[in-house]
């Protein structure tokens, strides 16, 4: 599953050793139960044994003595969690705006109600709507357009620890399955429903996906069954091995015992599915990934047999069903996409040529299709009738909005488009395929006026002389002065998109005089693939080069300088904070880093998604692929005695996308090696995963510990 948006580095040659240099620790001492203080004011962090451990790599032996974390069974490593929290809870207390921001945060996070994830199903819509501060959104069934909401699935009677991870209608709409998961593990049980009724039926199906690979979907035209993934059913006292997902067949009414493999068996340890249901008709389409990062191959189902239309060599990325055809947005000699039609005779045709702007969405509508693109931060809609024939671009704001989920059907003139942007909360708009009118039909009231927040534009120029779009938001009043406390933010990796997206509490930075930033580097696929596959495995450095330059930006047209530039991201991003905490010492000032990568060396061999990412990270297996990932490992790069700056890292115990211990070594490396003052934390969620389902009092903690962080370490105005 995909990880929820420089300098010269240190090659070794075959045979080399990399030994971390840092003071020798007692091995048995335990975690004080007092925090020692460095003169009145800097408390020591507990300290961390180190352990002789190592692994051997092509002939390179890798030093490795935080091993000892990765196990979260000893009592040891319980202890020093626990120490770990209470240093980082205490030195979060002594930081004096964290009291007014936490409650200037909570105040912007209290919006109107919210709607999220529209689908349209013989008439009726669904969706999810949260009503803050609830902790978990609910989810809602209404006769479109005009009917009233009817509350099918509340999942907030355990005070938001079990999440809705997804849901399927059926054609006509009559059922609706869903998936929940609990405590951030997102290892889902999928549930059904009589929408009428709103009674739940007796079926219940464990090990449904989630995590390592998504869920998975595909109803019966007949509405009496579906397809969905799953993991192989443990046996009595094991865990779920979350590897070989196969599609299994389970008839409403039969226990889940009796589901069988219908797709799958076999086809790859690091399998993942995206099901696209065809309404009314009995055909499915399976796009079948081995792991993340890479093409799909497209399947297509007629009743019980499932044939291969397009191979990898397509570069299959998304598809839709149109008017009874299966419509795939190819990457295949089109960086920017193209789109190609699969018929009953299982031949793909072409239906739109590659065009400007970089394909993301296909969605039915009328006779003919919509099609989303961007192209770096730039989001837009267009309209195909019969044809592939252009009508018309939508007319939405041409800046600062991403798209997200469009509920349409083929048949029908009318398709519910919804997006947001950086000043503009979550909105939905019916759009009128035969007028070409845009009605906004539902939007977010937000806490407070965002009008007045500016965005523009600047360019980094990357090590290879690659462009990279850089947005900055600000408020009047806060000009380029060369010092503004800044957040830089970016992800590069897994073919996301750093998209457009309302800024909700981060108002309160912008407030005091701060300013934030958002870079498109490469990794994501705002450009299309060619800029996808530029940050990939080989070429990964890349990502954290063109990060850098966007930072220099940043510090060229004077908003802000080293001493008050902070850098933010998380998951794949928070081995983009990784890379740069070791790889440009003294460019930043404060980092937070939230649920990352840092020892890639063990990544791919010592957790459950690390086969998944191999395809966007190669692998150490494979001696090129090893040396170039051995450069930019952050955890085998940190050095003693050097002068790092302020670390704030975060993780989950449940998560199933990076291992938490990811975030204990590197924590302890960086600790026992840093020579300033500056504070070194380490935050662990002891009921959370990697954020997906993150209840509403965890989503707006997260934003007001990193505000906090930043504010007191980037000198941030103490009042708006």
């Amino acid at each position: 599953m995909r990880l929820a948006p420089l300098a010269a580095t240190l090659l070794l040659a075959a045979g080399a050793t990399i030994a971390a240099q840092l003071p020798p620790v007692n091995p048995s001492t335990k975690p004080p139960r007092e925090l020692a203080l460095i003169g009145e004011s800097q408390p020591l962090p507990p300290p961390t044994p180190r352990q002789a451990a190592s692994s051997e790599f092509h002939g390179v032996s890798v030093a490795d003595p935080y091993r000892w974390l990765e196990n979260p069974a000893d009592p040891a490593v319980r202890q020093w969690i626990t120490a770990q929290n209470a240093y980082t809870e205490a030195a979060m207390a002594a930081m004096p705006q964290g009291k007014a921001l936490t409650a200037r945060v909570q105040q912007l996070a209290i919006t109107s109600t919210t709607r999220s994830g529209p689908m349209l199903a013989g008439g009726t819509l669904f969706y999810l709507q949260q009503t803050p501060p609830q902790p978990q959104p609910v989810l809602i069934a209404q006769a479109w357009p005009d009917g009233a909401a009817k509350v099918l699935v509340d999942p907030n009677a355990d005070h938001g620890g079990t999440a809705i991870t997804a849901y399927w209608p059926s054609p006509h709409g009559r059922y609706l399955a869903y998936g929940t998961a609990e405590g951030g593990s997102e290892l889902t049980t999928i549930r059904v429903l009589d929408v009428a009724s709103g009674k739940t039926l007796p079926d219940t199906l464990p090990w449904a996906g989630g995590g390592t690979t998504p869920q998975g979907l595909a109803w019966d035209a007949d509405e009496r069954g579906f397809s969905y993934v799953r993991f192989a059913p443990p046996a009595a006292g094991q865990e779920v091995e979350q590897f070989h997902a196969t599609l299994v067949h389970h008839a409403l009414g039969e226990a889940a015992a009796v589901d069988r493999v219908v797709f799958g068996q076999g086809y790859a340890k690091t399998a993942e599915y995206v099901l696209v249901n065809s309404p009314a008709t009995a055909q499915a389409a399976v796009l079948a990934y081995d792991g993340d990062g890479g093409p799909a191959e497209v399947f297509l189902q007629h009743g019980d047999r499932f044939t291969r239309v397009l191979d990898r060599g397509a570069n299959v990325r998304t598809a839709a069903w149109v008017n009874g055809r299966l419509y795939a947005a190819a990457f295949r000699d089109a960086p920017r996409g193209k789109v190609v039609a699969i018929g009953e005779d299982d031949k793909a045709v072409p239906v739109l040529a590659e065009r400007e702007g970089a394909i993301q969405q296909i969605a039915p509508l009328g006779d003919g299709f919509l099609v989303v693109r961007s192209w770096g931060p730039d989001w837009w809609v267009e309209q195909y009738g019969a044809g592939a024939k252009f009508v018309r671009r939508l007319p939405l704001p041409e800046h600062g909005i991403g798209i997200g989920d469009i509920a349409s059907e083929s048949g029908q003139p009318k398709a519910l488009i919804s997006y947001s942007g950086w000043t503009t909360p979550a909105r939905w708009a019916e759009y009128d395929g035969t007028s070409g009118t845009l009605k906004t039909v539902f939007e977010v009231k937000p806490a407070a006026d965002y009008s007045k927040v500016v965005a523009q534009r600047i360019d980094g120029r990357s090590k290879d002389g690659t462009r990279i779009p850089v947005t900055v938001l600000s408020l009047p009043g806060t000009t380029a002065n060369g010092k503004r406390p800044t957040i830089l933010y970016s992800y590069g990796g897994f073919d996301l998109p750093v998209k457009p997206g309302f800024i909700g509490p981060n108002l309160a930075w912008l407030e005091r005089g701060g300013v934030l930033a958002y870079a498109n580097i490469r990794g994501g696929n705002e450009n299309g693939q060619a800029w996808h596959a530029q940050g990939q495995k080989l070429d990964k450095q890349n990502v954290f080069d063109d990060f850098h330059a966007a930072a220099l930006a940043l510090i060229h047209a004077r908003w802000t300088d080293r001493a008050h530039l902070g850098i933010l991201g998380g998951s794949n991003g928070g081995l983009l904070m990784g890379s740069q905490i070791v790889q440009h010492l003294g460019d930043y000032r404060a980092v937070v880093a939230r649920v990352g990568i840092y020892d890639m060396l063990r990544h791919e061999t010592d957790f459950a998604n690390g086969p998944y990412n191999i395809p966007e990270y190669g692998s150490i297996a494979d001696p090129a692929q090893f040396k170039a990932t051995l450069a930019y490992s952050p955890l085998q790069h940190v050095q003693a005695n050097t002068a790092y700056p302020a670390v704030l890292l975060t993780t989950g115990e449940n998560d199933p996308r990076v291992a938490p211990w990811q975030s204990r070594k590197f924590a302890a490396a960086l600790q026992n090696a840093t020579s300033s003052t500056q504070p070194i934390l380490l935050l662990t969620r002891m009921n959370a995963g990697h954020g997906i389902g993150a209840p509403f009092s965890q989503r707006v903690g997260d934003t007001a510990i990193g505000l906090t962080f930043f504010a007191h370490e980037l000198g941030l105005r103490t009042a708006p």
